[in-house]
């Protein structure tokens, strides 16, 4: 089927044409270049499509299996390993990090307790010392930096978005552990047991295969007023924030040989929208699937007891945590108020929704402004997912 000059392959279920729609209008009108969007429901699939191009200069067809760097949407996997070393009684949420990670004590960090690490109210958003070039590719420069780091507010007092340290305090956590790194982790226990194509440090087998990311344009005016925001955003910051969360910049590096290979938990992960689909499809009906155990229901209920919600330090918008997942707010996840998940810069997003049981995955390599607002390419699928129930 042709949408404009966008290939669209893939299956959708009777009842679900308007989701199948949106997509093509996403290519016509709204800007992707290419995109996937999938969906379980009670566990099974409904619509599993892929269209447009992986590369814009040789033109490359989006194919079944194209992965591509989902970003924040990382973050979501991360939390899983976390939650899965609580329910196997090895990670205590409410003992301090320190206690599993003895140097994150330095600097008033001591009696920080697992869980405000997990729903960014841990005060270390950035670090401001100084980082070499390409320190955000080195696990030990960044958990040392973030060891002595003292907190740029007292922790438990306001959340604030960790947009790239949260990726390494929770994963330091893991690794401290279970002794695996973060991304050997998320494959033993959860990627391969039940069969997604997501990766937290990809494979050189895989490269053949990874869409090329574009940055987002806006025009003048929006830059304008990205800009302000920012400035905004800084001012309500404690002295030095605003400088230090430049210091581990990967602007530009996210079509790198070097940014694929990295273990960045809380941004480099790379995958399709089926496998998001799939594991918080699991997560939708309960945590097991196709006799695969994911998390327990009780454990997915503390996981998603709301722990922040309002205005956030480091964003200049409303944010509502969860133990790791973003919960649903103003309907960026759809009507349901206990839907969770996480998006990703540029408008990717998994989520599962356990009222309605479904599980939803949308990647896609042209990146735009926002996240999940009401005019995003996600946010219009999402839209008409809800229509056609």
């Amino acid at each position: 089927m042709i949408s404009g000059t966008a290939q669209i392959d893939g299956e959708c279920d009777a009842g679900f044409s308007a989701v199948r729609e949106a997509f093509e209008q996403n290519f016509a009108s709204y800007g992707d270049v290419g995109a996937a969007v999938a969906v379980t429901i009670d566990g099974k699939p409904v619509i599993d499509l892929w269209g447009g191009v992986s590369d814009k200069d040789t033109q490359k067809p989006w194919e079944r299996d194209t992965l591509v760097t989902v970003y924040s949407t990382t973050k979501g996997m991360t939390a899983i390993c976390a939650h899965l070393l609580v329910e196997r009684g090895l990670l205590d949420l409410d003992a301090p990090a320190a206690a599993y990670w003895p140097e994150f004590s330095q600097a008033g960090k001591s009696e920080v307790p697992v869980h405000m690490l997990l729903s960014h109210r841990v005060g270390l958003p950035a670090v401001n010392q100084k980082l070499p070039e390409g320190a955000a590719f080195n696990w030990e420069t960044m958990t040392r930096a973030l060891e002595c780091q003292q907190p740029f507010w007292e922790p438990g007092t306001r959340h604030g978005y960790h947009a790239l340290t949260y990726g390494w305090l929770v994963g330091e956590l893991v690794r401290r552990i279970s002794g695996r790194s973060l991304g050997t982790f998320f494959r033993d226990e959860v990627a391969l047991p039940l069969g997604l194509d997501f990766h937290i440090g990809l494979d050189p087998s895989h490269d053949y295969r990874v869409a090329t990311m574009y940055s987002a344009v806006v025009s003048p005016e929006v830059a304008q007023q990205m800009d302000k925001r920012q400035a905004d955003v800084a001012k309500a910051m404690p002295p030095g924030l605003a400088e230090a969360r430049t210091n581990i910049s990967i602007q530009g590096a996210h079509n790198s040989e070097e940014w694929r290979r990295a273990e960045i938990p809380a941004a480099n992960g790379h995958s399709d929208a089926r496998s998001l689909a799939r594991v918080y499809g699991a997560l939708s009906v309960g945590g097991d699937l196709d006799g695969v155990h994911v998390l327990s229901s009780d454990t997915i209920g503390r996981a998603t007891v709301e722990q922040a919600m309002g205005q956030d330090t480091m964003l200049p918008n409303k944010t509502r945590f969860g133990l790791g997942f973003w919960l649903c707010l103003d309907g960026n996840m759809g009507p349901n108020d206990s839907s969770f998940g996480h998006p990703g810069a540029g408008g990717s997003i998994g989520f599962a929704d356990p009222v309605a049981r479904i599980g939803f995955g949308y990647v896609m390599n042209q990146m735009k402004a926002g996240v999940v607002e009401s005019d995003s390419t996600a946010r219009r699928l999402i839209d008409a997912l809800y229509r056609s129930l």
